[in-house]
């Protein structure tokens, strides 16, 4: 099978059949392309079956020539298993190729997160230019706070995902997933005020969160309005939507939530994608006891007498 027309097919059943996100269907397409154009111009291979883990390894090389970082290329090598799997089930390739074809260890990362000072400010109005655009960007933060949603389900909302009565929002996640996250009364409140500024304004749009001429917000509007805020006032390593999604769950759990409910209101199908915050937790505990104990102090000013 015509590598190029095999990437076609597989990009049409992940986009299809498996319903993957745009920007994951683009994300695959791109590395698919990438590949085949190493595999065309450095081995002349363009049929899957003339493919072997030994090309693959090749380009696993390249990555990090390129500057690939170890993360990096295990995120590729993932979309090529995926591939891989999908050549085997189509009868374009006779063996799983990719078993014989090992990952980068990478480092173990910690998610990063906002501290719960920090987030307190997303409640301050003096924080936010009094008008449209002021209101609607408290309201994305105080959204992706309050939810844990992703970015692609924060934007893909409708203003009927909000059920005022049941106090709860439908959200539409990865592979058309629905899930249903309660929200409390003051945030209602803040849906419903916004709501009611978008119709001053003429817009009619079903789109939650709109720009001021009525447009959807896009993922870049998205990451600009919380850079512009959440900048000046975190000192986390890195500021983007995600991290609000990783201070939901830390919060939750550094507050007694149950692991099981918080995987729910994540939508993770699976436990281990949610327990990395029990990891943040417990280092939150050392560094606690570390900074506070009586026993920890003492030893410290004895160091440092030493």
């Amino acid at each position: 099978m015509n590598i190029n027309a095999a990437i076609d097919a597989f990009v049409q059943y992940i986009s299809s059949e498996r319903r993957y996100s745009k920007l994951t269907v683009n994300e695959y397409a791109g590395h698919l392309a990438h590949f085949a154009r190493f595999l065309a111009e450095k081995f002349q291979i363009d049929d899957t079956a003339d493919i072997t883990h030994l090309e693959i390894r090749e380009w696993q090389m390249q990555l990090a020539d390129e500057g690939y970082n170890p993360t990096s290329i295990k995120t590729i090598l993932a979309v090529l298993r995926s591939f891989f799997k999908f050549l085997r089930r189509q009868n374009w390739v006779d063996s799983d190729i990719m078993l014989k074809v090992t990952s980068p260890k990478t480092p173990k990362r910690l998610p990063i997160f906002f501290t719960e000072a920090e987030t307190s400010n997303i409640y301050d109005s003096a924080n936010f230019s009094d008008d449209f655009n002021g209101s609607r960007d408290q309201l994305v933060l105080q959204m992706l706070y309050e939810t844990g949603m992703r970015s692609a389900e924060l934007l893909g909302l409708k203003e009927n995902s909000v059920d005022f009565n049941a106090k709860t929002l439908k959200v539409l996640g990865k592979r058309d997933k629905e899930r249903i996250i309660p929200i409390e009364n003051e945030l209602l409140h803040t849906i419903k005020c916004y709501f009611s500024l978008k119709r001053e304004m003429g817009i009619t749009t079903e789109s939650f969160f709109v720009r001021d001429d009525g447009r959807p917000l896009t993922h870049y509007n998205l990451d600009k309005i919380v850079k512009q805020y959440m900048g000046p006032l975190s000192k986390a390593d890195r500021i983007s939507p995600h991290i609000f999604r990783h201070s939901f769950a830390t919060h939750l759990l550094n507050e007694g939530a149950d692991i099981n409910a918080i995987k729910e209101l994540l939508g993770h199908s699976d436990l281990s994608a949610t327990e990395v915050y029990t990891h943040v937790s417990r280092q939150r505990l050392k560094e606690t006891y570390k900074h506070t104990h009586p026993r920890e102090l003492k030893n410290g000013e004895l160091r440092t007498e030493n």
